[in-house]
């Protein structure tokens, strides 16, 4: 037996935030809000493709907003609205540094910081 333990996050999020769970020690301790992100969204565009690259580009970016606080992440579970969740599931699997990453989801509606807490603490175990 190693005595290590997983390192595993929780995400709630939609297309426009996201709240990041992670244990208060990394891989031990309680599970508590690591942080939030925000999509800001876009202004006008002059034309649907350029509309369509800055929309791609501003997601990228919360995404890696988002990835930034779950450092080697080992399991993540992400919940929430949409389909933004499996959006971020499929950059994930793209990226090197999480594409050994255990994902799993489900759909819940917006939640509180401690309901948060609890739900992701559930999952885990």
């Amino acid at each position: 037996m190693s005595g290590k333990n997983k390192k595993q996050f929780g995400v709630w999020m939609d297309s426009n935030h996201a709240t990041i769970v992670g244990r208060e020690l990394v891989d031990t301790g309680d599970f508590v809000v690591l942080g939030q992100a925000k999509n800001e969204g876009q202004g006008n565009n002059s034309n649907e493709n350029a509309a369509n690259n800055a929309e791609q580009a501003l997601q990228q970016k919360f995404f890696k907003e988002i990835t930034a606080l779950m450092q080697n992440a080992e399991e993540v579970h992400i919940t929430g609205t949409g389909i933004s969740q499996e959006q971020f599931i499929r950059f994930m699997a793209e990226t090197a540094q999480f594409k050994n990453t255990v994902a799993n989801e489900s759909t819940s509606n917006k939640m509180g910081d401690e309901k948060l807490i609890e739900y992701i603490a559930e999952k885990f175990n």
